[in-house]
C-alpha cells in the first residue's frame, strides 16, 4: 500500500443496492456473497456484490418474529452472531435457529468473533465486551472509540469498528482496543462492516452497509398542489479504500474528482469607476487530501501568482466602468479524499517551541475581542487545567459546543457578542474558538471555503451549495497542522459529542486560500468604503465525476 503523496486512482467497484429491503444492519461475508439483516422486515438475506441479486435466507422464520429487529450480523466460520435488544444469539448457518449466547443491562449494537473471543459492543455502557465464546464468561472490555452505536468485524488485522453517529471505521487491537487507525465514511449512517475475499489471490475488500433515509418529492395526484416533501428508507452496501501513513498518523479515504466553478458576476449597485484594477480570487489548495488536475478560466483570462505558498488567480482590467456587465472566475478539477489523523496526547511534543513564523496565529488579528473579560473569563474556563495541546484543544471544542447553538445570523459577530447571545453561524464559531484557542497559546487558523454537496451518487450534475463554509486548523508541535471543523459535530445537546472532524475533515470539503484571503481587489482611487458585494455576485457549482481509491496510483 502507499505510503506518500496523494493517488489518483479510480474505483472500479460499484455501489451494492439490494433489492426489496429497506434498513440493513450489521454485515458479513464468505466467498460468494454478502449477508445482513433488515431490520424493519426481519429478513436474514445474501446478497451477490456483483449482480445485486437478494435472496432472503428464512423465508419460513418471519411469523415468530424471531429476527426482527435484529441487528449486529457477523459471521464466524459456520455460524451467524446478532443481537436483539439487550440479547446477544447465535446460529447454525444452515438451521437459523437462533440460541441464546448472553444477555447485557443495555442494548447491544454490534457482535464479532475472532476465535474464542466474542466482542460485544453497547452505546449505553460506553464499552466493547469480551466472552469466552465457548463458555459465556466475560473476559473483560475496552472503551468504545466512537460516542454512537458500532457494529464490529474481525480479521487478522484487528477489531474493526463501524460508529454510525461518528461516520467514521476504526481499527482497534483486538487484545487491548488501542485505536490503531481511523478513518471517514463517504456516506453517511454506516450500519455494518464487513471484509468480501471472493479469491485467495485478491486482497480483501471493506465493505460498508449504510441505512437512513432521504427526502424526496413526491408527485401526489389527488392533492390539490400534486408535488410532496416527504422521505423514503435507503440503504446500500458501498466499498472502503484506506490509504493508512502510520509514520505521520493519517489515513485516506474515499475520494471524489470534483470540479468545481467559482464565477463573479459584475452586477454593480452604484456607479462606480475604477482604473488599474487587480482582481484576486484564491485557487484550491494543494495538501495531503486535495490536489488540483486542471484550472482554466471563466469569462476573462487569468495570471497565477503564489501568496504563502498558496496559488491565486489575478484578472487584470484598465478600467471597470459604471455599471459594467461580465464574468470572472475559474472552473478547477480537483482530487478530494476523507483525512483522519489517529493521534494521542503523547504523539505531541509539548516541549518543542512554536515555530517563529506562526507567531502571528497567537494574536487577535480579526475582531475577535481577545481583550474582553467574557472571552478571557471563556478561555480560563474552557482550557482548565489541561496543558497537553490535543486535550486543551478538545477541551475548549467542547466547552464552544456547551456555550453556542448553531443559527444563521444575517452578520458576522465578534466571538464576545455570539458568546453572549449563545448562538451562532460557523464563521461565529470560529471566531470563538480562534479566541479561545489563541489565548490558550494554540495557534489556529481559519480555514474554508465550500463544501460539495455530499451526494456522491449525482455524478456529473450540477450541484450548488446553499452557504459558504468555514472551519479551522490547530498547530500541533511536532505533527503540524490539523483540521477541525467548527461546528458540525455540535449534534448532542451538551454531549458526548462526536470527534469524526476533530483532526478529520470528509472528502466535500474544498480548502481554498489556506492562511490567506479568498478574494479582493487594488485598484486606484479605491473608494474606502468600497465592498466587492457592491460591485459583483458569485456563482458556485460543483460537479462530481468519479470516485477515487486512495490506494490506486
Amino acid at each position: 500500500m502507499p505510503e506518500h503523496g496523494v493517488p489518483n486512482g479510480i474505483s472500479q467497484l460499484p455501489t451494492i443496492r439490494p433489492i426489496g429491503v429497506y434498513a440493513l444492519s450489521g454485515l458479513a461475508a464468505d466467498d460468494n456473497c454478502l449477508f445482513s439483516i433488515d431490520t424493519v422486515r426481519g429478513y436474514l438475506v445474501s446478497v451477490n456484490p456483483h449482480t445485486n441479486n437478494t435472496v432472503i435466507l428464512n423465508p419460513h422464520q418471519l411469523e415468530d418474529k424471531e429476527w426482527m429487529d435484529v441487528v449486529g450480523l457477523s459471521l464466524w466460520q459456520d455460524t451467524f452472531w446478532f443481537a436483539r435488544d439487550e440479547e446477544v444469539f447465535w446460529c447454525d448457518r444452515t438451521a437459523l435457529k437462533p440460541t441464546f449466547f448472553t444477555k447485557l443491562p443495555y442494548p447491544v449494537a454490534g457482535v464479532a468473533v475472532w476465535e474464542n473471543t466474542v466482542y460485544i459492543s453497547c452505546q449505553k455502557s460506553g464499552y466493547i465486551h469480551l466472552f469466552d465464546r465457548n463458555t459465556g464468561d466475560l473476559l473483560g472490555k475496552f472503551p468504545q472509540p466512537g460516542v454512537g452505536e458500532e457494529t464490529l468485524a474481525t480479521n487478522e488485522d484487528g477489531l474493526w469498528v463501524c460508529d454510525k453517529t461518528e461516520q467514521t471505521v476504526y481499527c482497534l487491537d483486538r487484545t487491548t482496543g488501542d485505536i490503531q487507525l481511523s478513518a471517514l465514511t463517504p456516506y453517511s449512517s454506516p450500519t455494518g462492516i464487513a471484509f468480501y475475499q471472493p479469491d485467495a489471490n485478491q486482497e480483501a475488500i471493506c465493505y460498508i452497509v449504510y441505512a437512513d433515509e432521504e427526502p424526496y418529492i413526491r408527485d401526489n395526484p389527488n392533492a390539490e398542489s400534486p408535488y410532496e416533501l416527504t422521505f423514503r428508507d435507503r440503504t446500500f452496501i458501498h466499498p472502503l479504500y484506506l490509504q493508512t501513513n502510520q509514520a505521520e498518523h493519517y489515513t485516506l479515504s474515499n475520494g471524489y474528482l470534483v470540479e468545481m466553478s467559482y464565477v463573479e458576476e459584475l452586477l454593480p449597485l452604484d456607479a462606480i469607476t475604477l482604473n488599474n484594477v487587480e482582481w484576486r480570487i484564491a485557487l484550491p489548495a494543494s495538501n495531503l487530501r486535495q490536489r488540483i488536475r486542471h484550472v482554466e478560466p471563466i469569462g476573462r483570462p487569468f495570471t497565477i501568482e503564489e501568496q504563502n505558498g498558496q496559488q491565486v488567480a489575478v484578472f487584470r482590467f484598465d478600467q471597470i466602468q459604471p455599471f459594467q456587465g461580465g464574468l470572472i472566475g475559474w472552473k478547477a478539477t480537483v482530487e478530494m479524499y476523507s483525512l483522519k489523523y489517529c493521534l494521542t496526547p503523547d504523539d505531541i511534543d509539548g516541549d518543542k517551541p512554536l515555530p517563529t513564523e506562526l507567531e502571528g496565529y497567537l494574536v487577535d488579528d480579526d475582531d475577535l475581542a481577545m481583550d474582553t473579560d467574557i472571552i478571557q473569563q471563556a478561555a480560563s474556563e474552557g482550557a482548565g487545567t489541561e496543558t497537553n495541546v490535543l486535550r486543551k484543544m478538545l477541551r475548549i471544542r467542547n466547552y464552544v459546543y456547551d456555550r453556542l447553538a448553531y443559527g444563521i445570523q444575517p452578520k458576522i459577530d465578534t466571538p464576545d457578542v455570539a458568546l453572549e447571545r449563545g448562538t451562532g453561524s460557523c464563521g461565529e464559531y470560529v471566531g470563538v474558538l480562534l479566541a479561545l484557542a489563541r489565548l490558550n497559546g494554540i495557534a489556529c487558523r481559519t480555514i474554508g471555503r465550500y463544501k460539495c454537496p455530499p451526494q456522491p451518487e449525482y455524478r456529473h450534475l450540477p450541484l450548488e451549495p446553499d452557504f459558504n463554509h468555514v472551519w479551522l486548523e490547530f498547530y500541533g508541535p511536532g505533527v503540524g497542522w490539523l483540521p477541525m471543523e467548527s461546528n458540525v459535530d455540535d449534534v448532542i445537546e451538551r454531549g458526548p459529542y462526536p470527534q469524526r472532524f476533530f483532526m478529520g475533515l470528509a472528502w466535500y470539503h474544498m480548502e481554498i486560500g489556506k492562511g490567506i484571503p479568498f478574494t479582493n481587489m487594488t485598484a486606484d482611487d479605491k473608494p474606502e468604503e468600497f465592498s466587492l458585494r457592491d460591485l459583483a455576485i458569485n456563482h458556485i457549482r460543483f460537479r462530481i465525476l468519479d470516485e477515487l481509491n486512495p490506494g490506486l496510483e
